[in-house]
């Protein structure tokens, strides 16, 4: 392939004869009549008048996909970026950002957008059209970021790549189009990287399944498995993935862009002021890349359940699988994990769970998505470990008063810290929780008040609201899962409430939405 710019053949020309003379030199045929060119016109400023190609005197014929022949052409990519496009995305990039490989800050980016938004236009526009993303654009360097503090080893270390900020621009440009191109019935289940999706619809759909599923006989229950995947994105295959985005209808171009973005992408790794040598990789995406969340969500998304008494919640990889058991009949729950064993009927003692041989941890409580779900699910847990948290930035905020702060300013601070930590997810468990719980929680908040001198909302309040809000854009979207609970009475103007024989179901989030609809309406 030849790139030719301002109509300069040479070094094109010059190359065919070096390999033809190594072909002559190790007694290897060249088929002229199959070989194929193209030549692409980006700029399209001036009229191409393309010379014929002679090897030995022998002209080289230009031909299409079917072997006749035709003028070059090249499938134009439906991603056509423009330059209000870039402006837009460099005029969000954060000043601070750390520069990549290439040099280039963030602040660079920032103030001179209206000025380097035209050059990188036609950089990402040939890109996309050529199925090629630049190699500097693809370098990064991997720094290790500690889990937990301390790490004891190895795998306390997650490896956070740094790349290109002018490549994280071009990232976002992509993934909003190929997510803007995805089909709405794809994986209604995975609630990450969805528009109208959050954290809070992945548990308020876990939970009112559990709950719904308790609620139809005093001998069911439930047995969810909790994955984490161990370095998920390291498992993605550029070749796996781009089958699948064939199977999604994403354009053929897309897939070579893509594939081109995951292979031969060289890294280092920096440790304080120590840089290993550049190793060159093509497979896996890496961390810290806008792109590879969304494309691991893709690499999976035809990972579903395959039986009606199972079910599979995703929120990126954070998988969690579910069990409705009947009748002790646990089948369909182990063929879903792969449990090979012992996968007949048998007495309810809670047999343990193996995969691959490895027992599966039974825990009485997990930490999924920032809320601790207990066995038993009750809320005692979540509760006191959020006003643990909220009391330690009680602390902070004393501390700013001291330094005579405005009251408004002392406010934000708070509802930044303190009411987002005890708001967080409050539509699944606040209904459920118990009148101590509640009580704990609000002696926080008015301690705040007491620091900031003015008088926050109650939690009672802040759940009611935002129940009417999450169940109105619920009703609004066709798409999401949720929404087929949602069903208006016959005279259009009131929900259909749920039948419920247990108290717990009742104070579901879908229960109680129902309530604040109707009582809004």
């Amino acid at each position: 392939m030849g790139l030719i710019s301002e109509n300069d053949e040479r070094a094109y020309l010059e190359e065919i004869k070096h390999r033809e003379n190594w072909c002559q030199g190790n007694n290897l045929l060249l088929n002229v009549s199959k070989t194929k060119q193209l030549i692409v016109d980006c700029s399209k400023k001036q009229e191409r008048h393309y010379q014929p190609v002679r090897i030995n005197g022998t002209t080289v014929e230009r031909v299409d996909s079917n072997g006749a022949c035709a003028e070059p052409t090249i499938e134009q990519c439906p991603l056509i970026i423009t330059e209000s496009d870039a402006t837009r995305e460099f005029k969000r990039v954060n000043s601070r950002k750390a520069a990549g490989s290439d040099g280039i800050c963030g602040r660079v980016l920032k103030d001179f957008a209206d000025q380097l938004a035209p050059v990188f236009t036609d950089i990402f526009n040939f890109s996309l059209t050529l199925g090629i993303v630049p190699s500097s654009f693809k370098r990064s360097t991997i720094g290790p970021v500690p889990k937990k503090p301390p790490p004891s080893g190895l795998d306390d270390y997650r490896p956070v790549a740094l790349t290109s900020v002018v490549m994280k621009c071009f990232d976002k440009l992509v993934r909003d189009f190929i997510t803007s191109s995805l089909p709405a019935s794809m994986d209604p289940l995975q609630f990450a990287y969805r528009h109208n999706r959050s954290t809070d619809d992945a548990i308020a759909h876990l939970l009112h399944t559990t709950l719904t599923h308790l609620d139809k006989g005093r001998g069911n229950y439930v047995k969810t498995l909790f994955v984490d995947y161990s370095s998920a994105f390291n498992t993605i295959i550029p070749s796996k993935l781009t089958t699948k985005l064939e199977d999604l209808g994403l354009h053929t171009s897309l897939w070579d862009w893509l594939s081109n973005f995951l292979t031969d992408r060289p890294q280092s790794v920096r440790v304080g002021n120590c840089v290993s040598s550049i190793l060159t990789l093509s497979v896996a995406a890496p961390q810290g890349c806008v792109l590879s969340p969304m494309l691991y969500s893709l690499y999976t998304y035809d990972c579903a359940a395959t039986s009606s008494s199972t079910t599979i919640v995703k929120f990126a990889y954070d998988t969690v699988v579910m069990g409705l058991i009947s009748e002790n009949d646990e089948r369909a729950y182990l063929e879903e994990i792969k449990h090979r064993e012992n996968c007949k009927k048998q007495e309810r003692h809670y047999q343990p769970v193996r995969i691959n041989g490895t027992t599966v941890e039974r825990v009485d409580s997990f930490r999924y998505l920032g809320v601790h779900i207990s066995q038993d699910l009750s809320w005692s847990r979540h509760t006191n470990s959020l006003a643990k948290k909220a009391r330690q930035r009680l602390f902070h905020l004393r501390r700013l008063r001291d330094f005579r702060l405005p009251s408004k300013v002392l406010r934000n601070i708070c509802t930044c810290t303190i009411g987002n930590i005890l708001t967080g997810n409050i539509t699944v468990w606040f209904a459920n929780s118990t009148k101590q719980d509640r009580q704990a929680l609000q002696r926080v908040l008015r301690s705040a008040d007491r620091i900031t001198h003015t008088e926050l909302p109650d939690l009672q309040t802040i759940y009611y609201k935002r129940c009417q809000t999450k169940a109105r854009r619920i009703v609004k979207d066709p798409t999401h899962p949720n929404n087929r609970v949602f069903s208006l009475l016959k005279s259009g103007k009131r929900f259909r409430s749920l039948r419920t024989n247990t108290e717990r179901l009742k104070r579901g989030f879908f229960p109680q939405a129902f309530r604040a609809m109707n009582q809004g309406n």
